[in-house]
């Protein structure tokens, strides 16, 4: 049996040191490694070493009893949430560390939202048991206050099977028809363990153990308990299908695509079809590896199950499906901040933004920009320590050294009221015409598009060709030039010539189109906000309220929680993002601040923010609002304003 088992936590509450016992005592490793060390087996990139924390979801595999594990160690750190999130995708279990001292931290429930969202069955570890302070009654409290009330002690169930009377009618309680069976007949062993594995498969249990990883207390305990409740039901029969969950540059250069079988067989030599976007590539497997921190072996081929990586693969990205898998992940944690290399004169920046270009394909969260006009790059970051380890892999990998403005809020745009846009593309020899209907759609739902276009208008082949250009990029507003977004644009028709059309004309006058509807109805600015939760004591609460207030933020009625006081709500990341400086200094460190990435709203200042990007819709480089038309074999520009008038299929 073939499981994938996640270590998920808080930066520093030890997940790296418990995975590293988890290896040894299952005999991958001979030797233990430490964080504080720099010899940790998982962490294995200098980076990691250098700073003690964990950067890259590295993945390790070792046995136990009849199974195959494949374990993933995760970032702690906030700054890279959105590598954790992509490794999510593949867990079959998840193991979520949460320190006996600490408790329940900012970044813990950030993580117990994103596998809840992912449905992926969790185990609780309490680890620093051995330090002073620490508290399993009160974490276990904790995480039935803030996280779920169907948490169990793992305890009561013994290294043998068996289980202690409180566990066993915590599971009758959860089980109409088992509930009856105890008050009738009694425990019947096989019964409940069967139970019990199955509530926990699905989400509706939650196992919590405690120990110390660092001392080695309660970890081959913990082991042997998760051994026996977990359980995957993977089938190689039917075709192959698959999940694209990293990609890595290795040593010699080549593209490896990491992957998980989710159903079937695939072998080298095997022709691959992959990308769950627009379009399906097919391309030859010449190497699978299997994967052990740094190291891999050779295999001709993988089955159900298994975690593997792929060479051969040239443009497969994280979060496609394969084989019979087709559908593209979605990801919640998404940047909120845009930064601007700078380079040094010596610098290349052609080479630059091809040594960019490869660090977007291992982590596509960067959603790197090239601005030609201005032959400038750009970034999206999670904040400050995100650009640090960048900076620091430039260094490293590609020999020369870059350095990035301050981070700055990443706006976006989006419209109010429903209108038709159009765009005609006709210099001499070309001609296109795009008619467009642009609608206000759900807040945070991107671009949606519908296809309304009758053959007889534009041939399929064509229609699909808008579809592509619609989507091949983001689409600058006309308040800032930033992103639009949350909007539904359907085509409603256009026209081709049988001789002229060619190329890009498409692409001209799709994009003149979608310009010339903005510029025809109300546009609105966006800007990111925080979901924030902040646990702190009654006397401190009006300071919070005050805080938020301040912030141009919403919170809902403050929450008795024992003897603190939680409240959440909504704040804008411009005015919210350097807040935890703050918080620490007047709670003393008592109090708990948890942000986690809220989706875009109605940006607070946007006058203000207008003003300061000083953005000219006029002199957009990439983007215009009028359209060209012919007359006496030349061609002449129509202002947006006039174009409505001259188009042919109106």
């Amino acid at each position: 049996m073939n499981k994938t088992i996640g270590i998920l936590a808080h930066v520093d509450a030890g997940k790296t040191t418990f995975s590293e016992q988890l290896l040894y005592h299952s005999n991958s490793i001979k030797k233990r490694g430490r964080v504080d060390h720099r010899d940790a087996f998982l962490d294995s990139h200098n980076i990691e070493k250098s700073r003690g924390i964990t950067v890259f979801a590295d993945q390790a595999t070792f046995t136990c009893n009849e199974s195959t594990y494949y374990l993933v160690d995760t970032p702690g750190h906030v700054d890279f949430s959105a590598e954790m999130e992509r490794a999510i995708q593949v867990m079959d279990y998840a193991v979520v560390i949460i320190s006996a001292v600490e408790g329940i931290e900012g970044h813990t429930e950030t993580v117990w939202q994103l596998l809840k969202k992912h449905n992926v069955p969790t185990f609780f570890f309490i680890n620093k048991m051995d330090r002073e302070g620490a508290d399993s009654d009160s974490v276990i409290a904790e995480i039935r206050s803030s996280l779920t009330e169907d948490v169990f002690d793992l305890s009561l169930f013994t290294s043998t099977g068996e289980m202690k009377e409180d566990l066993i009618e915590f599971i009758a309680e959860r089980d109409e028809a088992l509930l009856e069976r105890y008050m009738t007949i009694g425990y019947d062993r096989e019964l409940w363990l069967h139970k019990l594995k199955k509530l926990i498969q699905e989400n509706a249990v939650f196992p919590a153990s405690k120990g110390s990883a660092l001392k080695d207390i309660g970890i081959v305990e913990f082991l042997g308990k998760l051994d026996q409740l977990t359980e995957v039901t993977y089938t190689e029969t039917g075709d192959f299908a698959g999940r694209v969950y990293k990609i890595r540059y290795d040593d010699k250069g080549n593209r490896v695509t990491f992957m998980k079988t989710l159903r079937g067989t695939l072998s080298v030599r095997d022709m691959l079809t992959y990308k769950g976007g627009e379009d399906r590539i097919t391309e030859k497997v010449t190497q699978l590896r299997v994967y052990n921190g740094s190291n891999f072996k050779l295999v001709d081929q993988v089955k159900a199950g298994e975690l593997f990586a792929v060479v051969g693969l040239s443009k497969a990205a994280a979060g496609d499906g394969a084989g019979e898998l087709k559908e593209k992940a979605l990801y919640e944690m998404i940047p909120a901040l845009r930064s601007k290399v700078v380079l040094d004169s010596s610098v290349s920046v052609k080479e630059a933004l091809h040594c960019f270009t490869l660090l977007d394909a291992e982590d596509p969260s960067l959603q790197v920009e090239w601005d030609e006009h201005f032959q400038e790059i750009y970034i999206h970051v999670m904040g400050v320590i995100q650009l640090e380890i960048v900076t620091q892999l430039i260094t490293d990998r590609f020999k020369f050294t870059v350095s990035f403005e301050e981070p700055a809020i990443l706006y976006k745009e989006t419209i109010t009221t429903v209108v038709n846009g159009y765009g005609h593309f006709e210099p001499l020899k070309h001609y296109a015409e795009v008619h467009l209907k642009i609608e206000p759609d759900e807040r945070n739902s991107g671009i949606h598009f519908e296809n309304c276009c009758h053959a007889d208008d534009l041939t399929v082949g064509h229609q699909n060709l808008i579809r592509h250009h619609l989507f091949e990029r983001d689409h600058h507003g006309i308040l800032t030039g930033s992103a639009l977004t949350d909007v539904k644009i359907t085509l409603l028709s256009g026209r081709a010539h049988h001789m002229h059309t060619s190329g890009g004309d498409f692409r001209e006058a799709a994009y003149r189109a979608l310009r010339q509807g903005l510029e025809k109805t109300e546009n609105i600015l966006l800007e990111p906000f925080y979901d924030f939760k902040i646990k702190v004591e009654q006397d401190l609460v009006g300071r919070i309220i005050s805080d938020v207030q301040q912030a141009h933020g919403s919170f809902d009625p403050p929450e008795v929680v024992g003897e603190k006081v939680v409240v959440t709500g909504s704040v804008p990341v411009a005015t919210f993002m350097n807040y935890s400086a703050s918080f620490v200094s007047f709670t003393h460190g008592k109090g708990a601040l948890n942000l986690r990435y809220g989706g875009y709203g109605h940006c607070h200042n946007e006058d203000e923010v207008i003003r300061q990007i000083d953005y000219d819709k006029e002199a957009d480089p990439e983007y215009t609002s009028s359209s060209v038309f012919c007359a006496n074999g030349k061609g002449y520009t129509v202002s947006w304003d006039e174009a409505d008038k001259k188009m042919h299929a109106l």
